[in-house]
């Protein structure tokens, strides 16, 4: 994918050639691509390319951001919830470096992503001028393709490739670096969709021999588990996945980002997987006998130790991405292609059933979970307010339709947990980077995408000190989003793990907090801090109700831990309780 000088592509021709400077032709290209909103950070090395965009006022929308990670993960944002490609901006040096986190999230949880940076003037490249960094040489290993334009006249096709590349496929971030010259320089300007690329193929065909192989496992299977992950949401493949579920009778579980795919209230959706998922469907990931693997990578956090992970399963991998399969567990059967397509193929190969017996064993072991943890995190007896509470009082309220966009911590895998979807693309968060700060600018972001929409972001008080200066670009954009801090005081996932594993040595994760209502009303924005259990509900409801943006803080127990739990390195037949 990095082969920038041998690539060569595809392209659908429209428009007439026109006399434009580089800078002109970056903001058109943006437009025939349909982007109407971009979010970023001016600087020198960039500053071409706004004065154009001052000109294109009505046709795209700029969000200034406070920081341009915050661009980045607002562009995640609204690349998650809308399908379409998310846009980030930036000037050279600091202003690119600071895209990096974003852009690495975006990588490992697949998101579609065209970030644009400035650069120096092409002759200054390699002299350390002021603010010049190798974004390129930076940015290789955290992208999916990369290039560098020195010339107006590469422009088109180079944004037109990178808008390819980053939907096409897996998709990813893309990041096209700019020279200051070259956004000077003039071009004869026609656009030409890219619709391929030369060694580049995004979705490989899928062999009906495969397909046929994986409906026999399925149809002899005594007690199959379906787990699904973010290819289903990415292909579009929703319909397709409930429809194998029901007519095969299978007990299906999900990872944190394929979460919402299926309502949560589906009687054959049996859960999340994972260190901090329920019960059940980690517990029976090992006593299995077929395991149908969706769109999802066998990452660390879903299989815990490797040596011990279904090895009495057969395994079925449905996947796009042919680097995926065998990389972590071997498959018995691998089905390459895009979901949506090959569990269409699969659908008048299974024969209807059920396995009653074997989704009573799942039934069982949630009713001990559901004793031992979910009744006290959800309905506690204890004086003190837990996070599971305002997750069921979110879901209450929002009557299962808002799109939950959690940070990273404790909050997250109880938002996670406990949030009720019932539309597709409804959670959203940071998988596979983990990153903290995600969570605000990605609800800006959300909610821009997709305005209709109740966007809540569920945020604990770390992370949303990394990237708080965001509620400014709420204020001015008038983003009416909700904000919802669970305040513990602690760096709460670390403080668990050295309450477990570290005899309680809580070795710099105490944090002194300031007063988030007063920052909020400082932004102009509502503001609300709820100590009580009995001031939760009206609060929620006041913020649900509010057509404005809305901040509310709950202090919730210090010391609460979140159950059940895989320790590091264990097998998922070792999940705890307690």
């Amino acid at each position: 994918m990095k082969e920038t000088q041998t690539l060569e592509t595809k392209n659908a021709s429209i428009g007439t050639t026109e006399r434009i400077c580089g800078s002109e032709a970056i903001v058109r290209c943006l437009i025939e691509e349909g982007v109407d909103i971009l979010y970023g950070y001016p600087g020198g090395a960039i500053m071409p390319v706004y004065d154009e965009l001052y000109k294109y006022q009505g046709k795209i929308h700029h969000v200034l951001t406070r920081h341009e990670q915050g661009a980045a993960h607002a562009a995640q944002g609204f690349a998650r919830i809308s399908g379409r490609v998310g846009v980030a901006m930036a000037t050279s040096g600091p202003g690119a470096t600071n895209l990096i986190t974003g852009i690495a999230d975006a990588q490992i949880d697949s998101t579609p992503m065209v970030c644009i940076t400035g650069q120096v003037p092409s002759h200054l490249l390699g002299t350390d001028a002021f603010q010049e960094t190798d974004i390129i040489g930076i940015s290789t290993p955290v992208t999916k393709w990369n290039h560098q334009v020195t010339k107006a006249s590469e422009i088109p096709e180079v944004m037109a490739k990178a808008f390819y590349i980053a939907k096409s496929g897996r998709p990813g971030p893309v990041l096209i670096d700019i020279t200051k010259d070259a956004q000077f320089g003039e071009l004869d300007f026609k656009y030409e969709k890219c619709t391929g690329v030369r060694s580049y193929i995004p979705v490989p065909k899928t062999n009906l021999e495969t397909v046929k192989a994986a409906a026999e496992l399925i149809n002899s299977a005594k007690k199959p588990m379906i787990v699904w992950g973010q290819g289903v949401i990415l292909s579009e493949a929703e319909e397709q996945l409930k429809a194998v579920i029901e007519k095969s009778g299978i007990p299906s579980a999900w990872t944190i980002l394929g979460a919402s795919a299926i309502p949560t209230s589906h009687p054959l959706n049996i859960g999340m997987v994972g260190m901090h998922g329920n019960y059940a469907p980690n517990k029976l990931t090992n006593e299995c006998d077929v395991l149908i693997a969706i769109g999802m990578r066998f990452d660390d956090r879903v299989t815990g130790d490797l040596s011990t992970y279904a090895k009495q399963a057969q395994v079925i991998h449905f996947e796009i991405d042919p680097a995926e399969v065998n990389k972590n567990v071997h498959a018995d059967v691998a089905v390459l292609g895009d979901a949506k397509a090959s569990l269409t193929q699969l659908l008048p190969l299974l024969n209807e059933n059920s396995h009653d017996a074997w989704l009573q064993e799942f039934k069982d072991l949630y009713a001990e979970e559901f004793e031992k943890v979910i009744q006290n995190d959800i309905h506690p007896t204890k004086e003190g307010l837990t996070m599971g509470e305002v997750l069921n009082e979110i879901n209450k309220r929002s009557e299962g339709n808002a799109a939950i966009v959690s940070d990273v911590g404790q909050h997250q895998m109880i938002a996670c947990r406990y949030s009720e979807f019932n539309k597709t693309k409804s959670n959203i968060t940071s998988g596979g980077l983990g990153t903290m700060g995600f969570a605000l600018p990605a609800a800006m972001g959300a909610k821009m995408a997709a305005p209709e929409r109740e966007v809540v972001a569920i945020i604990g008080d770390g992370g949303y000190q990394m990237n708080i200066q965001e509620l400014g670009t709420i204020f001015q954009q008038k983003i009416p989003v909700k904000i919802v801090v669970l305040n513990n005081e602690f760096l709460g996932m670390v403080r668990q793990w050295q309450q477990l594993f570290f005899d309680k040595r809580y070795a710099s994760t105490e944090m002194t907090n300031p007063d988030f209502v007063t920052i909020a009303k400082g932004y102009y924005i509502e503001a609300r801090r709820v100590t009580k259990r009995e001031e939760l509900a009206d609060a929620v409801k006041e913020m649900i109700a509010s057509k404005e943006s809305y901040f509310l803080e709950v202090c919730v127990e210090k010391e609460d831990n979140v159950f059940p739990m895989i320790p590091s390195g264990a097998s998922v037949s070792d999940i705890r309780l307690s």
